[in-house]
């Protein structure tokens, strides 16, 4: 049995019941098959607890991806590659995407999932004239099949690693190489974050003053109904900081809100906490949400309540929010046979903050590929602008960073199942630097004032978990 005690680390090794029984179904696997070209997946339990992003921090292999959905009780560590696809070309082309992604999963279990993200600016490689190097590894996209996954669901917790037949078959002594090397870690005290000492935000309030004017006249001139300008803030550490910490952190601290990390090899990390559904598939059923608006939570139940009804009876709030459901409906209905809103606008309530929300479920045409919803829900309005092609256009040319996958879809992809949320509430996280992403919506009635603390509120989550200061107080 698998035996987490602490003390007895010292003396055993307490995974090597586990792996043992891995590698056994793992040569299994790699002997049968005929070569024939298949993805499969072969699992073991582990009977004792092991917190995931623990795991994913004792391991050496340097792809790690982490995701912990909204609704949905499963939760996924993983480690390493077994397949990768990705590209930097740009525009980002879908049609190959999906080829590439339906080749391996029409002969993969069910169970497989490769787990990535596009590029916000799907159209460019890279931001041309503010090139950010960091976001290289990412590509425009880059999907990965995890080598191992750690998966907890409400049926308990199992190891999983992943194979690719026959190219597996010649790599078996090397699998097995790195499960035998393989940590199942106790837990370990929560480990504080340090503290930033320089804050740098890009625009600064002169020039987000700037850029929201422009906007403004934009939209005044009937040029734009709206775009979503955003801000880079940038944290500078005296040490270096695992980004994984930074997740195990902001999870405990975000309840209700996406969950994830991505770092290919060689890469920073990406992680976020993001309140907004792109969409979910199962089979020809997909169900997307419209979110826009922001207020936050009250100190009190009466000033809660008096925030929340401020924000559904907004002019405002509601115009943008009415902007973002008609598109998303306009963009299902390309793909779709029919597309309905079961229920009204209400409100998506988090721990810091509140937005207007609806859902949208349709029921897609046959033949309709996962990467085809990619390619035509994304950007949404709460992310771009109306219209589409406008507004991403003025972001390009007013923001003064690189976005990379900031806003882009981030999620998994199965046979006929998939799931992606909206990259926001996120940072990119390398060494002893932290660049935190947020933007606001600016429509007829927007105030550069007012939005700039509706993104400061935004980061609010990741400013509590570091000890930022405000950007008018940052120490330098």
């Amino acid at each position: 049995m698998l035996d987490l005690d602490p003390a007895a680390i010292r003396d055993i090794d307490p995974a090597a019941d586990v792996r043992a029984a891995l590698s056994e179904r793992i040569r299994a696997a790699l002997q049968g098959g005929n070569g024939t070209a298949r993805i499969e997946r072969v699992s073991v339990s582990v009977p004792e607890s092991v917190p995931l992003i623990d795991w994913m921090r004792a391991q050496t292999l340097a792809e790690t991806a982490y995701w912990s959905g909204r609704e949905d009780a499963r939760r996924v560590a993983a480690v390493g590659a077994a397949d990768v696809i990705s590209s930097t070309a740009a525009p980002v082309d879908y049609g190959g995407l999906g080829s590439a992604l339906g080749e391996r999963l029409d002969n993969a279990e069910r169970t497989i999932r490769y787990y990535g993200g596009v590029r916000f600016d799907a159209a460019q490689p890279s931001a041309t004239d503010r090139p950010d190097r960091r976001w290289a590894p990412f590509g425009t996209y880059r999907f990965v099949l995890p080598r191992f996954e750690l998966v907890a669901t409400d049926g308990g917790l199992r190891l999983a690693c992943n194979l690719v037949r026959p190219r597996d078959t010649g790599r078996q002594a090397a699998i097995l190489d790195r499960l035998d090397a393989l940590a199942l870690p106790a837990p370990e005290a929560r480990t504080p974050l340090p503290r930033p000492y320089h804050r740098q935000d890009v625009p600064d309030h002169d020039g987000w003053t700037h850029m929201v004017r422009w906007a403004l006249e934009a939209i005044d001139g009937n040029a734009l109904d709206k775009v979503v300008l955003a801000r880079r803030v940038a944290l500078a550490l005296r040490d270096a900081m695992d980004p994984l910490l930074v997740l195990n952190h902001l999870e405990s601290a975000t309840p209700g809100c996406y969950h994830f990390a991505l770092r290919p090899v060689d890469g920073p990390a990406f992680v976020g906490a993001s309140p907004e559904r792109l969409f979910r598939r199962e089979g020809r059923t997909v169900v997307s949400e419209a979110v826009a608006g922001t207020r936050p939570r009250g100190e009190t139940e009466e000033e809660d309540e008096a925030l929340r009804n401020e924000l559904l009876q907004s002019p405002k709030e509601r115009r943008e929010h009415a902007f973002v459901e008609d598109t998303i409906r306009s963009d299902l209905e390309r793909v779709c046979v029919s597309v309905q809103r079961p229920n009204g606008r209400g409100e998506l309530a988090l721990a810091r903050g509140r937005h207007l929300h609806s859902r949208l479920t349709g029921t897609l045409r046959p033949d309709t590929a996962t990467t085809d919803l990619l390619k035509v829900l994304h950007p949404t309005p709460a992310v771009g602008g109306v219209p589409t092609e406008n507004a991403v256009a003025a972001i390009r040319a007013q923001e003064p960073f690189d976005r990379g996958w900031y806003a882009g879809p981030v999620g998994w992809v199965g046979r006929d199942v998939a799931e992606f949320a909206v990259g926001l509430r996120a940072g990119l996280v390398e060494q002893k630097q932290i660049a935190l992403f947020s933007g606001a919506g600016i429509v007829e009635g927007s105030t550069p004032d007012r939005e700039w603390d509706e993104i400061e509120q935004k980061i609010g989550d990741f400013a509590a978990i570091m000890g930022v200061v405000g950007a008018d107080t940052a120490s330098g």
